[in-house]
């Protein structure tokens, strides 16, 4: 029996991803990046590296802990960098690497999605919100009957 390669199991499997399955490595990968932590930091550090400290004012909202567990995750994955420059206080800068930059034009793209249509979703919203709330009191009022 012939041995294989890690590069050849991984050449092999890649046929065979499929990202419905959950114990498909691409579905992981999917929930790790829909996060929505993980799209707002990639985003932010599509136009150039930024520091902690500029990553958490620029993202509301985000605690610490959850910035910190996002960037190492991130870093794992290969999506950014972490840069340390021995100094007094010691600078820490995060940036992009191509893998990440090819992410961040799809996730740039939906968070502007998101931002150009959030109004006709508060709309949709509201629509289906009165009428659920008209089919209900509808549907009460037969009852009393």
């Amino acid at each position: 029996m012939a041995t294989t390669t890690a590069a050849a199991r991984r050449a092999r499997a890649r046929v065979e991803y499929d990202a419905f399955l959950k114990s498909c490595p691409t579905n992981q990968l999917l929930d790790r990046i829909s996060d929505k932590w993980v799209s707002l930091i990639v985003s932010a550090l599509a136009p150039g590296p930024l520091r902690y400290s500029e990553l958490n004012r620029t993202i509301a909202g985000v605690s610490p802990k959850m910035l910190t567990q996002t960037l190492r995750s991130l870093e794992r994955d290969g999506i950014l960098t972490r840069a340390v420059t021995p100094s007094v206080p010691v600078r820490v800068d995060y940036t992009l690497t191509p893998l990440g930059l090819s992410l961040s034009h799809l996730l740039s793209a939906v968070k502007e999605w998101a931002e150009t249509h959030i109004e006709q979703v508060h709309e949709a919203r509201e629509r289906h919100d009165a009428e659920a709330q008209a089919a209900g009191a509808g549907a009460g009022a037969a009852q009393k009957e």
